[in-house]
């Protein structure tokens, strides 16, 4: 039976114009992505004060208080820095992958 010329030349460039296809990565963002911080994280931290004629109560009052506040003053930091954290680690890795995308196939191996 015979062969025909056009299936080599057909196979060939499905070949080809598959692997075109599939070697092409994504198109990555311009712009690193931006987390929105919490506006809880935002917020500044109070401490109470005491008033001007303190009394032992209201030294033991401040006292719960402020150290009610200072957790949640630091709740609110450690909310801030893993959002900064998150936010570069995004940026990191999408700078990574134009790198990678940017080196020459023959540089891969």
């Amino acid at each position: 039976m015979p062969r025909c010329r056009w299936t080599l030349i057909v196979s060939t460039a499905c070949a080809v114009l598959t692997a075109s296809c599939a070697g092409r990565a994504p198109d990555l963002p311009a712009a690193p992505p931006r987390l929105t911080l919490p506006e809880v994280a935002r917020q500044s931290c109070a401490l109470h004060l005491l008033p001007a004629e303190a009394t032992l109560g209201d030294l033991e009052a401040a006292y719960a208080i402020r150290g009610a506040q200072i957790a949640e003053c630091d709740a609110r930091r450690q909310l801030a820095v893993e959002t900064l954290e998150a936010e570069r680690a995004l940026g990191d890795r999408l700078q990574a992958a134009r790198e990678a995308r940017a080196r020459p196939w023959w540089r891969l191996f």
